[in-house]
């Protein structure tokens, strides 16, 4: 692992941001990501037959009953049998199957930036509602796994306030199964299938 002190305007860092839908991926400074495609994997209860289309990921790590797992477009949208398409997010919108999401991030970093974790700084963004056991996985992956020299986890909200210059808001993200809100305090807000929980109509509407 490098040395060096990381901060400033010149850290050269990938961004990461694993939605529930969509998987976002680029380099810090950049306008736009250069990778997107879908937060799914498929998972197989058999690997798949020779010729395959797609990014297939062996995570069984050689062991019986390890999964084959498919990742991308190319891979999603190929029909094969026996195939499942799951997510890594659990009922609570927060990062349950680590297995599915190292092969997503993995999928991102050497397959469609085509670059080393081990020379970059990741910027990871996080569920607004994260949990601290999940933070601290994710924080296990990135440096035992990838082997990155750096890290910082953002909050999805503090980062949209970062984007249009605003220091203090409320922001409500309506994503792919859920909304959430929070305010500059840190009060965090799930609401769920169009339901305003009290709590959210008091902050909201005062």
């Amino acid at each position: 692992m490098s040395s060096n002190i990381y901060g400033g305007d010149e850290v050269n860092a990938l961004v990461l941001d694993l939605g529930t839908h969509t998987f976002k991926a680029g380099y810090s400074g950049d306008d736009t990501p250069k990778a997107v495609f879908p937060s799914m994997v498929g998972v197989h209860a058999v690997a798949p037959a020779a010729g395959s289309n797609g990014m297939d990921v062996d995570s069984g790590n050689g062991k019986p009953g390890g999964r084959k797992l498919s990742v991308g477009y190319q891979a999603l949208s190929a029909k094969q049998i026996g195939m499942e398409v799951q997510s890594p997010y659990g009922p609570d919108d927060v990062l349950s199957d680590w297995e599915l999401a190292e092969a997503l991030y993995t999928h991102a970093i050497r397959d469609r930036l085509s670059v080393k974790p081990e020379d970059f700084a990741l910027l990871v963004t996080e569920p607004t509602h994260n949990t601290r056991a999940a933070r601290e996985r994710l924080v296990e992956l990135v440096f035992e796994t990838f082997q990155a020299p750096a890290l910082y986890v953002a909050k999805n909200a503090m980062l949209s306030c970062f984007a249009t210059a605003r220091q203090t808001a409320l922001v409500v993200d309506s994503g792919y199964r859920a909304t959430t809100g929070e305010g500059h305090c840190g009060f965090v807000l799930l609401l769920r299938n169009g339901l305003v929980t009290q709590a959210a109509r008091e902050l909201i509407i005062g």
